[in-house]
């Protein structure tokens, strides 16, 4: 179309004229404006409903009493719904942004009215009494439904969530759609650190992995693995848990009170000096990443705990025991202590707690276990505090 042929006036045409008398005469019914699309050899529907709406216009039904064929969709994950709830909360009560994905629902397109006005742009007429059928989304649907009939309605009742309506009436086809749907890989704990908002340990952790050289271009940001091929030693989540031990005695806490800035100018401060220091990581330190050599990489990881995530853990709790939070400083005499310690996989403090030796390998090359369990690593932190007169 030329620009001729366009409309002259500067103001876009407005439909509410066009679609006012629709609402009009299906004001007893549910009426929302749609957009129609094909996929997978049907038709659907894009719609936007209040919150308000949801808990009457949704309904889901999960399958139980271990019979898959009495519902459309999985048996709900206790506590799931729960957490989603938390979230919303705890963003939306401080102002902040927050998302819920798109819900899919189906409904057999005999009980509703579709109005196509052209260009796939439609009204969807819903009647009173009929169920749109959750396909994918329940928690959602239970969580938003729990904040609108509960006190805190007002803190999301003003927002509007979006459906997409597959238009299906085979019961069997609707649990395949959901089926099909649920075909996701789980993300990798690094990249759901990586994408974490900038507070708390996951703004200290960012700042930790771009300040200290240590891990500066040797740390897997997405997987959850470092591959020594690429000359990764370390990912994302090695270093979180670094972190929350080092602040607050927990590997997992999230830190959210601490003042990025400070905690992070400490920690860098801290950590550049230990692996400076360390005869077992120095070289590591001192030579730039394309300078080091792929059996270099992999020969840290192996022989050396301060490559693995469990010394990452270790160093973190042992930290935790020197930092003084009232000036944001971890002591630096007993930092250069810690440093002299063999981090080495032979050395005598983490036997029998995180270096268990097999007295019968597969691999005599490799006679030994590495474990991270809790107990094990707690039992070698109280050994180095022990050796050292920390207790």
């Amino acid at each position: 179309m030329t620009d001729d042929l366009l409309p002259q006036s500067e103001t876009p045409t407005r439909l509410d004229p066009v679609l006012e008398p629709y609402f009009a005469k299906h004001h007893r019914e549910k009426c929302y404006p749609g957009l129609i699309f094909r996929q997978g050899k049907r038709q659907m529907v894009q719609i936007n409903v209040p919150a308000d709406d949801l808990p009457t216009l949704l309904q889901a039904k999960p399958s139980s009493d271990n019979d898959p064929d009495s519902g459309k969709n999985r048996p709900e994950v206790k506590g799931h719904a729960e957490e989603i709830k938390e979230y919303i909360l705890k963003r939306a009560t401080k102002g902040k942004p927050w998302i819920l994905g798109t819900l899919t629902a189906n409904v057999d397109p005999s009980k509703i009215e579709l109005i196509e006005l052209g260009r796939g742009i439609c009204l969807v007429v819903i009647p009173r009494g009929v169920k749109l059928d959750i396909t994918d989304g329940q928690h959602r649907k239970s969580a938003i439904q729990d904040l609108i009939i509960g006190e805190f309605g007002e803190v999301i009742g003003d927002n509007d969530f979006p459906i997409t309506l597959v238009l299906e009436p085979d019961f069997n086809q609707c649990q395949s759609d959901f089926r099909d749907m649920a075909q996701t890989k789980q993300l990798d704990k690094s990249l759901l650190l990586s994408f974490g908002e900038f507070e708390g340990r996951v703004g200290i952790t960012k700042r930790v992995l771009d300040e200290v050289v240590m891990f500066r271009g040797k740390t897997e940001k997405i997987k959850s693995s470092p591959p020594s091929k690429k000359k990764l030693i370390y990912t994302t989540n090695y270093i979180a848990k670094l972190v929350g031990a080092a602040f607050s005695g927990d590997s997992n806490s999230e830190l959210k009170e601490r003042d990025v800035d400070k905690a992070s100018d400490a920690l860098i401060h801290a950590l550049n000096q230990f692996f400076s220091e360390c005869s077992q990581s120095r070289h590591i330190v001192n030579t730039h990443v394309d300078d080091l050599s792929i059996d270099e990489i992999e020969n840290f990881k192996n022989e050396n705990l301060l490559g693995r995530s469990v010394g990452m853990e270790i160093l973190g709790h042992l930290l935790y025991c020197i930092y003084d939070k009232n000036v944001h400083l971890f002591d630096p005499n007993k930092i250069s202590t810690l440093a002299q310690l063999n981090w080495s996989r032979e050395g005598h403090l983490w036997r029998d707690n995180v270096v268990l030796l097999d007295p019968n390998p597969k691999n005599p090359a490799k006679p030994y276990k590495i474990t991270a369990g809790v107990n094990a690593i707690r039992i070698a932190v109280n050994r180095v505090k022990t050796h050292l007169g920390w207790m």
